[in-house]
């Protein structure tokens, strides 16, 4: 029962959300050691699959929110021209700097993604943080102005729905659950947004709750939760193309 409690307090949390910045500079250290975080298994599946669905080869890539680069070994297995990632925790891009020495980072401020001339990447990819950007259409814009013709993006993260109803980013740091802040930002805005940069859907993914979540939640003790979240989308996966007007 008490594991209940605190599984709760964690999902729910009354506390006052903590920036982004803040948060994952006191999460770092420990972001890479998750087995049982159902929400990085789950974007790994739903970034894998579209990611499977584009060539990348000899592309340059833009990871924006890019954290410890959790994806960075599966990108790097398709042998792109060059990846620059951009994250707002000098923390998270520490420890991604140790596990890719040669990695090229920057910390982002304002969304902005200098130094990246216009049009210069073919890829840009950003996991489970549209969702900690205040003005998703200014993020948008700048995405749009650094990606060329005929390039795509991927967008993961959290399920708007399931922010709507009370979920939340948490982790526990000793006795304390920090609870990162969140904005809702729906799947049809987002697309919307796009379609007006010209960027083209090509691919959503929606998982919901499922019995094959299950094993997560007995871990936890959580069944009540599980229960009373079933059926929910908890993340989703986007897929935008934008056209090559020469084609």
């Amino acid at each position: 029962m008490r594991k209940i409690y605190h599984y709760l307090r964690r999902l729910f949390s009354n506390k006052k959300d903590t920036a982004s910045r803040q948060a994952y500079n006191i999460w770092a250290g420990s972001y890479d050691n998750q087995p049982d975080n159902l929400m990085l298994v789950l974007d790994e599946t739903v970034f894998g699959e579209l990611l499977s669905m584009i060539d990348i080869k000899a592309t340059v890539i833009a990871d924006v929110g890019c954290g410890t680069g959790r994806h960075w070994k599966k990108i790097m297995e398709k042998v792109p021209a060059h990846i620059t990632g951009f994250d707002v925790s000098e923390n998270m891009l520490a420890i991604l700097q140790q596990k890719f020495p040669q990695a090229d980072t920057h910390v982002i401020q304002n969304d902005s993604l200098q130094p990246l001339p216009d049009n210069s990447c073919g890829l840009l990819i950003s996991t489970l943080t549209i969702a900690h950007i205040e003005n998703a259409a200014a993020a948008l814009i700048e995405w749009n102005r650094v990606l060329q013709p005929g390039g795509n993006i991927i967008i993961t993260d959290y399920h708007p729905l399931a922010l709507e109803k009370g979920a939340k980013r948490t982790f526990k740091n000793g006795n304390d659950t920090v609870a990162i802040k969140n904005y809702v930002h729906p799947i049809d805005t987002i697309s919307s947004l796009a379609k007006q940069l010209n960027l083209i859907p090509q691919r959503l993914i929606e998982k919901n709750i499922d019995d094959s979540m299950r094993p997560y939640y007995e871990k936890q003790d959580a069944m009540a939760v599980f229960e009373a979240w079933k059926g929910t989308p908890v993340i989703y996966g986007l897929l935008l193309h934008k056209p090559d007007d020469t084609v």
